[in-house]
């Protein structure tokens, strides 16, 4: 984890500081909250995140009472020095209202919009909807056209045709959530794999 030095901050008038939290495999933002020196000393100490409480006045620490803690994975200032954010590793909802994020819109990243809007049609399997046609066919027919889509993108990388280099890529990626989705299995999944490769 890279060095962070507090000497640095630009603190605001109330010497609080405006942290982002994010989550750091996809990159959603969970929470904004208020960072001062005490918290943020303690959430350097301990890689887990302390706040201050602008109504309260006083430190807490996240997941205290829920058990939802963040695991900080990353920490970097921002290009003036008085905004921090944080790439944590969440154990729960960030959210008071149990949810994921406190932005309800606009905080997905597009594939993770995708790949709830695939769950969502296999659960509620609306007519019409070729996910639904690709889940009711089953296992068999979702492998097929994941290799049909791989196939076609080897192709169109031979024509060295970049718009549909990106069409068929972008089928091949539907194609593989699809398949993740009837596995069981999350994105997420995939992505702790990639983390754990980089590293």
């Amino acid at each position: 984890m890279n060095e962070l030095n507090i000497e640095e901050i630009k603190w605001n008038n109330d010497n609080l500081l405006p942290v982002i939290v994010q989550d750091y495999l996809t990159g959603k933002v969970l929470m904004l909250a208020y960072m001062n020196k005490e918290s943020l000393t303690k959430t350097i100490q301990t890689k887990e995140t302390w706040f201050f409480s602008r109504s309260r006045q006083s430190l807490w620490h996240k997941g205290e009472t829920s058990g939802n803690i963040q695991k900080v994975v990353s920490w970097g200032l921002d290009c003036d020095r008085d905004t921090l954010l944080l790439q944590v590793k969440p154990t729960g909802p960030s959210c008071h209202l149990g949810r994921e994020s406190c932005f309800e819109e606009g905080s997905e990243t597009l594939i993770e919009e995708l790949s709830k809007v695939i769950r969502k049609r296999a659960e509620e399997r609306p007519a019409g909807s070729y996910t639904t046609y690709l889940f009711t066919e089953g296992l068999d027919k979702i492998l097929k056209k994941v290799g049909e889509e791989a196939a076609e993108v080897i192709i169109a990388a031979k024509n060295k045709n970049p718009e549909e280099i990106a069409s068929e890529m972008a089928d091949l990626i539907y194609h593989l959530l699809v398949l993740l989705t009837e596995r069981e299995m999350h994105l997420r999944q995939v992505l702790q794999v990639l983390v754990k490769r980089r590293s």
